[in-house]
């Protein structure tokens, strides 16, 4: 499209969205498309409807004139999912974000999608109930962006991905066409599910717009505790006996190596030590329940045998909200792995639980023998969901070293039938390597369905597959 053509483009969807409904300039080469920083947000403008019919009209007309447009929630990806060239137009709901009702016996809420994450786990509260996903960049993170990237967190193992809070949605297709299908029943087995085209797509088949999420029943008790295991066995043993003995109360199972502890207790001193340092394994623990003394004296029994088994080396369990929270600082303070390890390449992999810690040995031995010593690996994650985070840093953050880094990583993962993306998405960035988690046959359907839904190849270009 030619500068007059651009610039007419422009100036038709400045007419729908109205007064600040577009920005240009520093509005958007000052924007953050990414958690770990400014990575060079570029577009030929960023446009900002307030509505699901004015976003539909926005895009019949980028249709007609064949304008690739980038989605942007907020902007707490890691994956290069919101990344554009130049060449298109940044959609952001940021100003359809209203919580539009909440039913209580249903135990349902209706929102637009750029409402963030937080702000529905407040409203839930309110209402007595708990919006169950949750994950350290709920102040930012949006509720469009969460469902496009099927977003996980420190809850999956009791209630799964976003995929599971998702009742109903609705969105806007390549052509401007809204296909809206906002369930709200817990039982709806008429026909295709069409919801799931949009859950873990990150925007390639379109751009949800509204949902109906899936409340619960607000907890009343609230058990933690943060404990050491000199073995992976025993890590996956204790995980078993807290799964069978807890009575379904299990809320987070979060597993540290030895090198995360440790380096988080040495780049700050804001932290305690809960337990002693030595050992090869640790795990913040939490339950939810419905009574906190019952809940509470099963907990440290459980924890109680597993001490005099031998199944735990030590435990700490919080007696009150602020040790609770000084707890989770330590496994959520990313931003001093990353002072620590710049530059700094995070990963995110699942795979059976059985198999991570050779798979974690094999990875940190590929490592040592591409980089050497300039190689530091720091392994955590929602272990009992699968999930294993690493945080690398190769001394260098030239993008062929980083690239080789990443192929150590993902490779060790196919003969075991594991995942390079977890949690994450795809984005740009693991595109590349995509190969190693699907076989020939899914990659042609998905990209029939691309075909199918934006033959254009307007939606978020190049992320995903191409």
């Amino acid at each position: 499209m030619g500068g007059s053509g651009q610039s007419e483009l422009i100036a038709a969807i400045s007419a729908i969205v109205g007064k600040g409904g577009v920005q240009s300039g520093d509005d958007i080469t000052t924007r953050q498309v990414s958690w770990v920083g400014h990575v060079g947000a570029a577009a030929r403008a960023l446009v900002r409807p307030s509505s699901t019919l004015q976003l539909s009209e926005v895009m019949r007309l980028c249709y007609e004139a064949r304008q690739p447009v980038v989605p942007l929630g907020g902007n707490t990806g890691l994956v290069d999912g919101a990344l554009a060239t130049g060449a298109e137009i940044f959609l952001s709901l940021e100003r359809m974000n209203s919580i539009e009702s909440i039913d209580v016996a249903g135990c349902t809420m209706t929102v637009q999608a750029g409402v963030p994450l937080q702000a529905v786990q407040e409203r839930a509260a309110e209402a007595g109930l708990m919006f169950s996903l949750d994950l350290g960049g709920r102040g930012s993170a949006t509720i469009g962006g969460n469902i496009s990237t099927n977003a996980g967190g420190n809850q999956v193992i009791r209630f799964g991905m976003m995929r599971e809070q998702v009742l109903g949605l609705e969105a806007v297709l390549a052509d401007g066409t809204i296909l809206s299908s906002m369930n709200r029943m817990l039982k709806n087995n008429a026909g295709y599910d069409l919801k799931q085209l949009f859950i873990g797509t990150e925007g390639t088949l379109g751009i949800v717009t509204r949902a109906v999420l899936r409340l619960r029943p607000a907890f009343r008790s609230r058990c933690t505790a943060f404990v050491a295991a000199d073995s992976f066995a025993n890590v996956s043993t204790l995980l078993r006996d807290l799964e069978s003995r807890l009575g379904g109360t299990l809320n987070a199972f979060e597993v540290m190596w030895a090198d995360f502890y440790e380096t988080i207790l040495s780049a700050s001193d804001r932290h305690a030590t809960p337990v002693e340092k030595g050992h090869a394994f640790y795990a913040l623990i939490e339950a939810r329940g419905g009574d906190q003394d019952e809940d509470a004296s099963r907990f440290e029994k459980v924890l109680g045998d597993a001490l005099e088994q031998g199944i735990i080396a030590d435990a700490a369990i919080a007696a009150s909200h602020a040790q609770r929270e000084a707890l989770w600082a330590i496994r959520d303070d990313i931003d001093n792995l990353m002072k620590s390890l710049a530059p700094m390449i995070v990963f995110d992999v699942s795979l059976p639980i059985s198999d991570m810690p050779a798979y974690v040995e094999r990875v940190r031995r590929g490592l040592s023998k591409r980089f050497a010593d300039a190689a530091k690996c720091v392994t955590f994650g929602h272990v009992g969901d699968g999930n294993v985070h690493f945080c690398i840093s190769v001394g260098s953050d030239r993008h062929e070293a980083q690239r080789q880094a990443m192929d150590i990583v993902y490779r060790e993962l196919q003969p075991i039938g594991g995942s390079i993306s977890a949690e994450h998405g795809i984005g740009l960035e693991k595109r590349p390597f995509l190969h190693y988690s699907r076989n020939s046959a899914e990659l042609a359907l998905m990209k029939t369905l691309k075909s199918a839904l934006d033959a254009r190849g307007l939606l978020n270009p190049g992320k995903v597959i191409v």
